[in-house]
């Protein structure tokens, strides 16, 4: 079976990360990669085997809750306990006040690219791979990607992804490399009609993909919309695809637009992803078979248009392709607008976010606001509880309650009142690690500066 893929560094990459990590520990250890006290923003993570106490004044449970005057009590990379400020004690522990922010659930992207970026020449790095760059360039280019992306507050992201994936999940796992947790679907299934393989094939290739360590499985259901989103696969070889995919136990995200929205639903797929072309009657398809949708509402879109130097003359990346794409976004406007509309149907945050776009993924919950129609908590409950939901990790992430990991971030300001201040990260832990961190910790009782005058 012949698919279409971009030239992988796997296992070069597995080699420069293992050097790579080395250097990363060294350097730890030299600035306190341990250290106890943050005055600054962390330039490494901080951890302790201290019990850690966040005071809070707003805090946003990531399920649409919201509660006051909080502390969260976190033991070895858990959250114990969530209970009103006064009650909340633990001998030994280390305090950090963050009141006067607005504290939640790290946030969950369930589409990236992390391993797309640009080589030394500014332009899309990947096709031709060595041609223009040297392969440690592409780590420290893709592992940039992902502490861009945490600074940013996002503790989890699911890439769909790339072999190049896989060594950098594992080396962010083992705690070698600063970033995100990461689930990829490693290879994806790209469509191409009937050269895309018999059901057969099809479904030796989802094992084969189950085998290479993948989370979920990706397919391409429709030609990319720069191409006008035609469907790329019959109703036969998805039906192969996604009932294998479900008897591997694994999830199936499927690109599609148009008609390929209702075939994905109607083979059993677990995730729609862009869905624009696609009739009304589809929204209401996905909510009565309880498929996450995953629309975008503009970062994709704002991202191409700011680099299309970057990308123009590179494979589909045409003058025509970019057309198409100004053409198409008033059209997904209004599809966004509708799905939040349809009742019943979850709509999850993901940003497509490729190169150029780490480090700003953000912005896509002011786009869902301001042009999708969400409301501010809509946005962020789609970042959290409804993500996690997506992908089946809801028990261990997307929600700030006892027994979940102790991913928690905060912001400064209201995004209630100004969905703006989700660009103005303050704080950032990842199972109790603590990646960025602008306020001081400070003895428990001592009001922020702002609280004293």
């Amino acid at each position: 079976m012949t698919t279409l893929c971009r030239i992988s560094l796997l296992y070069v990459l597995t080699i420069v990360f293992a050097f790579a990590a080395i250097a990363t520990l060294a350097l730890a250890a030299r600035i306190g990669i341990a250290q106890e006290s943050s005055h600054a923003s962390a330039a490494v993570p901080q951890q302790t085997t201290r019990p850690i106490v966040l005071r809070v004044s707003t805090l946003l449970d990531g399920r649409g809750h919201t509660q006051r005057d909080t502390s969260i009590l976190i033991e070895h990379g858990k959250i114990v306990r969530v209970a009103p400020s006064p009650e909340m004690s633990a001998a030994d522990a280390q305090v950090y006040d963050l009141r006067g922010l607005t504290v939640m659930p790290g946030w969950i992207d369930v589409h990236e690219h992390i391993s797309w970026h640009f080589g030394p020449d500014g332009r899309l790095a990947g096709e031709d791979v060595g041609k223009n760059e040297t392969p440690a360039h592409a780590f420290f280019a893709v592992a940039a990607n992902a502490w861009a992306t945490i600074q940013a507050g996002f503790t989890t992201i699911q890439s769909v992804g790339s072999p190049d994936d896989v060594p950098l999940r594992d080396a962010i796992a083992r705690g070698e490399v600063p970033g995100p947790r990461i689930l990829t679907a490693v290879r994806p299934l790209a469509g191409r009609g009937p050269k895309t393989g018999t059901p057969d094939e099809i479904r030796k290739f989802i094992d084969e993909d189950k085998a290479m360590g993948a989370d979920l499985i990706k397919i391409f259901a429709s030609a990319s919309i720069r191409q006008g989103g035609t469907p790329t696969l019959s109703q036969e070889q998805l039906d192969a695809a996604c009932g294998e995919a479900k008897k591997d136990g694994l999830r199936t995200l499927v690109h599609a637009y148009g008609v390929s929205v209702k075939q994905a639903v109607n083979a059993g797929c677990t995730q729609i992803e862009h869905g624009t072309l696609m009739p009304d009657s589809d929204m209401q398809l996905m909510a009565e078979r309880h498929v996450f949708f995953d629309p975008q509402a503009g970062l994709v879109f704002q991202n191409y248009f700011d680099h299309e130097k970057n990308y123009l003359g590179i494979g589909g990346y045409t003058p025509e392709g970019f057309a198409a794409m100004h053409k198409v976004w008033p059209d997904d406007d209004a599809m966004f607008k509708k799905a939040v509309q349809t009742p019943g149907l979850v709509v999850v945050f993901g940003t497509d976010a490729v190169a150029g776009a780490f480090g700003h993924q953000a912005d896509e919950f002011v786009y869902r606001v301001e042009r999708g129609g969400m409301t501010p908590m809509q946005a962020l409950v789609s970042a959290n509880y409804s993500a996690a939901e997506s992908l089946r990790m809801e028990k261990q992430i997307g929600s700030i309650a006892p027994g979940l990991d102790a991913d928690i971030i905060a912001v400064s300001g209201d995004p209630l009142a100004d969905i703006n201040a989700v660009r103005r990260v303050a704080f950032v832990m990842k199972g109790g690690v603590i990646y960025k961190n602008t306020v001081s910790e400070r003895p428990a009782g001592v009001a922020p500066v702002a609280d004293r005058f």
